[in-house]
């Protein structure tokens, strides 16, 4: 069996239903998958020979473990494909599964593996927390005298990221795909039916559909056609002794180790050993002169010169765990390019704003990620949806507002950071703030702790005088609990303002706008003068998105959605109007608008002050939009409120946020008014059994297991995407659904993603959570098969390492103030 490279195809396709620029790991695996599916015409472009880039000196680490949720399935698929690989090619591929071990030094880290273990306990990935004995067994040239745990994973190790690259190109020739090198593309052109003309010097290629999968080339392939994607190549080092005997001497392969506090991981390498470290922000490098003067032209398979002084500190730590290390000669030092995005996970998907044009970039780890997106993409290119919710892989993710001095902050800090501590509501502060700052930010941002959305700032608590302002993060309760608490009285007692300015917001009008969103939506279109809730569905009846529709003029709309799926949203309206034809305008006014939240049982009174308008209850109905003046600021005002309490949503144009703003805190005073944050209001939908898109629902979920029924109409006469899939669904029956947990802990909540466990076994997961301050319990969210779905079910929820006892609750637990007042009424009219 060899992995020896194939000599490149002579023939030439001058039409393909798709087209892969890159011939790294990603981009075969790739061409792979959809040739093996049975997609015909696959076309994949190299412009030197397949790994040049980023593949061919890549250390070929493979993981199961990741710290999100949704990449542990691309990791599992990745290991799984490569397992089978060479029986399937006849292909060596050098895939070596010692396992893994991360080490945990310090109290925190014991902490984290902890935290990881329940959210890893869903899935199918095998993962335990072992102590130093067991660490030391895998890995006995390890000193374990500061060794308080391991997270290990067993089945993970490594692979020749060159051979593995020729077994799938193999693959992917022996399913009928074309790979053509060498074959640089030269000019991407679009055509008005939605193809592209590919140019290359062999010739041209007419695509329907295009991935631009080419590594830290990426960028220059983007501004063929006018993208600027946030990638920079940062260099990364490895290097590799000679042999050392203690290695030789062993009887079974090193696990693969990961040292978090001192920063590097290690791997046997033969019978020496190969040792790479993540420097510092301040001390790592990036290759900045390729973003602003692009690739070198012949960059290929190259390399950096060697810098050891910029991970000395690394090697002297590693020294100090593994003694046999100080002996040992290095015998090669690999210093190449791997890009990154700003946020280190890479862009995978279709990108909004070009039709037919589909991404797979950005991979600081590619080797582990190419398996596992070559299937999920060539699932997604060829069912017409998402195999699995991923959106934080969606390139759609950044916008305009990604500078590229934005992009660099981020990656020095995202390679920098590379093993600190994952903790649940971490925030990141290098880049910020970006450009998208709301009217209020230089008024809100001294008083409060800001986070990150979508390239916004927003207030996520709010301190009072003398008390502790810092950012501390933890996996218990922290300094915010108690701000958090004060504000959720507020909403529930007078009245608060929120800044919610990063909401997406799409304007919809024209002939056919109606109908579109009637095909568009599960739920029927609002009459004028009202705003609904309504979900997008996948083919598959899975809920691709949950906006709010307000019909304020006949046939024009303003769609609100959330601030993290702006463009994920977006482009998925603009790919139904132009696959149906409809004649509409949609546009983005998500940074042109600010908004304000006002609720609270004093809301009324407040806003009654500032405006002419009726907004008593029989005149301003729940749910109804109006344009109105707000102290002469001209809004469109709906009534309408996440936190479930009497309130407005205010739009209006972003720089007449300030006058607005003040307008209402000094109209408020009298009423107690004060500011309250994301995470009040996160307690506060709770409570109501408010769902959350990305937590209840999501591509993974459909509608009816979410308890979203009240939003689905199966039974208006518009055929809308996913009726039929959710017909179907609703006629097997449902096998799990969302129930609200209330649980007895002590100073940790859950926060979603957690393991639920019944009679010894783990049943389901959360998927939100927090400490509800009205009955002083934790409060979740959580898919459960159905027998355990009965009010005073009683599971247990894994928190740190314990199983807490947690009972099904009849939901919401507080109710929403419309049917508050409903049922108010009812009353009256009984005793009247």
């Amino acid at each position: 069996m060899s992995s020896r490279e194939e000599k490149p195809d002579t023939t030439w396709k001058d039409r393909a239903e798709i087209v892969i620029i890159g011939g790294g790991c990603v981009g075969v695996s790739l061409a792979y998958h959809l040739a093996k599916a049975g997609m015909r015409d696959v076309v994949l472009l190299e412009k030197s020979e397949l790994t040049a880039g980023s593949t061919w000196h890549a250390a070929g680490l493979t993981t199961y473990f990741h710290p999100g949720i949704n990449l542990k399935k691309i990791h599992y698929d990745s290991i799984k494909l490569y397992e089978k690989l060479e029986e399937e090619t006849g292909q060596a591929v050098g895939f070596h599964q010692p396992g893994s071990i991360r080490l945990a030094t310090t109290p925190v880290r014991v902490d984290e593996f902890k935290y990881q273990m329940t959210r890893a306990g869903w899935h199918a990935t095998e993962q335990y927390l072992i102590g130093p004995e067991k660490v030391q067994e895998m890995f006995p040239l390890l000193n374990v005298d500061k060794v308080l745990a391991g997270l290990y994973n067993p089945g993970d190790g490594h692979i020749d990221p060159y051979s593995l690259t020729m077994a799938l190109a193999a693959g992917a020739r022996k399913y009928g795909a074309l790979l053509k090198y060498p074959a640089p593309v030269t000019s991407l052109a679009p055509r008005s039916d939605g193809t592209w003309d590919v140019d290359t010097p062999q010739g041209s290629v007419r695509a329907k559909r295009l991935v631009n999968a080419a590594g830290f080339w990426a960028r220059e392939v983007g501004k063929m056609i006018g993208l600027e994607h946030p990638l920079i190549p940062v260099q990364h080092q490895y290097l590799v002794t000679s042999t050392i005997p203690e290695v030789k001497a062993l009887k079974r392969e090193l696990a693969v180790l990961r040292d978090l506090e001192g920063s590097y991981y290690v791997r046997q390498e033969r019978d020496g050993l190969l040792l790479g470290p993540y420097e510092r922000q301040e001390k790592m490098r990036v290759q900045d002169s390729w973003v602003t003067d692009g690739v070198p032209p012949g960059f290929g398979k190259e390399l950096f010169e060697a810098d050891l002084d910029r991970i000395t500190e690394h090697l002297e730590i590693a020294m100090e765990m593994i003694p046999v290390l100080k002996k040992a000669d290095i015998v090669n030092v690999v210093n190449g390019p791997i890009t990154y995005t700003p946020d280190i996970l890479p862009m995978v998907g279709p990108h909004q704003g070009v039709r037919n044009y589909w991404v797979a970039v950005g991979f600081g780890y590619g080797i582990i990620h190419a398996g596992g997106i070559g299937k999920y993409l060539s699932e997604w290119i060829l069912q017409g949806e998402p195999p699995f919710d991923l959106i934080e892989l969606d390139p759609n993710r950044y916008g305009r507002w990604t500078t590229p001095q934005y992009t660099e902050a981020k990656a020095r800090e995202s390679y920098g950071f590379n093993n600190v501590v994952g903790y649940p509501k971490e925030e990141r502060f290098a880049g910020r703030p970006t450009q998208r700052v709301s009217g209020l930010y230089s008024i809100l941002q001294p008083r409060c702790s800001m986070g990150f959305h979508a390239g916004w700032e927003q207030p996520h608590w709010f301190y009072k005088p003398g008390q502790d302002t810092q950012y501390r993060p933890s996996f218990r309760r922290t300094n915010w609990f108690e701000p958090v608490g004060s504000e959720y009285e507020q909403v529930m007692q007078k009245v608060g303002v929120i800044d919610l300015s990063p909401f997406g917001k799409f304007h919809i009008k024209g002939r056919d706008s109606v109908t579109l969103l009637d095909n568009l939506f599960a739920n029927v279109v609002p009459k004028v003068g009202f705003t609904n809730i309504s979900h997008m569905l996948t083919p598959r009846g899975r809920v691709y998105a949950e906006l709010t529709v307000s019909h304020q003029a006949p046939g024009d709309f303003l769609l609100v959605t959330g601030s993290g799926s702006e463009l994920h949203d977006l482009r998925w309206i603009e790919e139904a109007a132009i696959r149906g034809g409809y004649e509409v305008e949609i546009s983005n006014t998500t940074d042109e608008l600010g908004v304000l939240g006002v609720a609270g049982p004093r809301a009324r009174q407040v806003l009654q002050k500032l405006t002419s308008e009726d907004l008593s209850d029989g005149a301003f109905k729940f749910l109804q939009v109006k344009p109105l003046k707000v102290a002469h600021v001209p809004v469109t005002a709906i009534r309408i409120s996440y936190t479930g309490e009497l309130g407005w949503e205010l739009y209006h144009r972003r720089e007449d946020s300030p006058a607005l703003y003040e307008a209402l805190m000094n109209a408020g005073q009298e009423e107690g008014i004060a500011d309250f944050g994301t995470y009040a209001l996160n307690v506060l939908r709770l409570e109501k059994a408010f769902r959350a898109w990305g937590a209840e629902m999501n591509c993974d979920t459909n509608p009816l297991e979410a308890g979203l029924e009240p939003f689905v109409k199966l039974d208006k006469p518009a055929d809308f995407i996913g009726k039929h899939a959710l017909r179907q669904i609703k006629a097997s029956g449902l096998k799990r659904r969302l129930v609200c947990l209330t649980l007895a802990t002590d100073d940790v909540d859950p926060e979603g993603n957690e393991s639920v466990w019944y009679e010894g076994k783990v049943v389901g997961n959360t998927t939100s959570g927090a400490y509800s301050y009205s009955i002083h319990k934790s409060l979740a969210f959580a898919y459960v098969p159905v027998a355990l779905g009965a009010v005073g079910q009683q599971v247990e929820v894994e928190l740190l390492g314990r199983n807490y006892p947690a009972v099904v609750t009849r939901e919401p637990l507080v109710l929403p103030e419309p049917v508050r007042s409903r049922l108010q009424k009812k009353g009256e009219k009984r005793l009247g």
